[in-house]
């Protein structure tokens, strides 16, 4: 057998659910691919008993768990975002000194990727990276994201818009693959639960209209809950069943969480979550009549049921996005008018026929297939980009 196709090792690290969903379909392809060991590397939300212990739904899936990482703080602080990031580098040093895979792939832009992606570079792993080049202005994510690009020797983006832009940042064009976003594979290839079969798994009566919310620190403020206030004010004045999911591990969850229970408490018929698993979550996108908030799941994944979304505020501010997105200002007045526009049915029906820029749903097979044939000698080394004829003066 050759080199370029003996078995080699890949690791796969993940935190959360959020990241896990993304993952499921390419983890399903690296786990039955011929060429490629598998291994997980569990850290983060995935084992706070906090955020739902996750870890479970790794456990009943079936992947091989290779390594299990405590380092999330019980903080709210970005101090302890700042200290999970150094408990994380401590212990991924260890285990992956002892395993040393062939490659690490990571994903996204979660701060908590830093650890795997540092740890790696001084162990000389090479690093895959999904979905690089997006844009996310209004929060830290931006620049975690651009971090692991620049850390990563294989890449493979869910835009051909995010393709060019990685390569922009000097990245070597062969290694760049337009794969699409692998949370949209589920679409094609998880069977997604009936109306009923879905109310019955949630608890609740998916009475219309119904509202799904996703709302997250903005990590790029000073105080990452100012554009809430806005929000929750104009949450406050709908009718509609409003249906929460729970914020990333940020600074500033936690208060989020707090106001999101106290909201509940005025209003019959909303619900809060601590986590859905992906194929609860993408039968609610394909159910609910509008959702609201900053997460980039409004913006990547319900593109593909035409949902209309209103986007608020700055966090989400750069990325690509679809007809279904309504962008607006943190201000109460303009989010109210927001999803009275999202809610009419003349705007659902206009939404009919769209496109999802962030693909079709087969970029799983496109990471598999990549990161099984790649060659492994001198991936390590990354070919400096051309300097540009001029530079604009400073």
């Amino acid at each position: 057998m050759s080199s370029q196709t003996r078995r080699r090792s890949v690791a796969v690290v993940t935190t959360s659910r959020a990241d896990y969903s993304h993952l499921y379909w390419p983890l399903r392809e690296l786990s039955a691919h011929p060429l490629i060991d598998l291994g997980v590397w569990v850290m983060g939300p995935h084992l706070a008993p906090e955020f739902g212990s996750t870890v479970r739904e790794i456990e009943s899936d079936g992947f091989p768990i290779q390594g299990r990482i405590e380092c999330l703080l019980s903080s709210d602080t970005d101090t302890g975002m700042a200290k999970t990031i150094g408990v994380a580098v401590l212990g991924l040093a260890d285990a992956l000194s002892a395993n040393r895979p062939d490659i690490l792939l990571l994903i996204a832009d979660r701060y908590e990727m830093l650890a795997p992606a540092a740890v790696a570079c001084a162990l000389r792993i090479p690093i895959a990276h999904i979905e690089g080049g997006e844009i996310s202005m209004g929060a830290i994510d931006d620049a975690v994201r651009n971090a692991l690009t620049k850390l990563s020797h294989l890449h493979f983006t869910s835009t051909e818009t995010a393709r060019r832009r990685v390569i922009a940042m000097g990245e070597d064009p062969a290694r760049v693959h337009h794969a699409g976003a692998p949370s949209l594979d589920h679409l094609c290839r998880s069977p997604l639960l009936d109306r009923s079969a879905l109310e019955s798994r949630l608890g609740i009566s998916l009475h219309r209209p119904s509202v799904l919310v996703a709302w997250h620190p903005t990590t790029i403020l000073e105080d990452t809950n100012a554009e809430a206030d806005e929000f929750f004010s104009a949450l406050e004045q709908t009718s509609e069943q409003l249906i929460f999911v729970y914020p990333n591990t940020d600074a500033g969850s936690r208060a989020l969480i707090d106001r999101t229970r106290a909201l509940l408490q005025t209003r019959s018929r909303s619900h809060l979550f601590v986590n859905l698993d992906a194929i609860t979550y993408w039968s609610l996108l394909g159910r609910v009549d509008a959702m609201a908030g900053n997460s980039s799941s409004g913006i990547m994944e319900a593109a593909s049921f035409a949902l209309p979304v209103v986007n608020v505020g700055i966090r989400q501010q750069g990325r690509e996005r679809a007809p279904n997105i309504i962008d607006v200002p943190a201000q109460s007045p303009a989010i109210t008018a927001a999803l009275q526009r999202a809610l009419h049915p003349d705007f659902r029906r206009s939404l009919a026929g769209m496109a999802n820029p962030y693909g079709n749903g087969t970029a799983s097979t496109t990471i598999a297939r990549v990161l099984a044939e790649v060659p492994l000698e001198g991936l390590l080394i990354k070919t400096p980009a051309p300097l540009p004829a001029q530079v604009p003066p400073a």
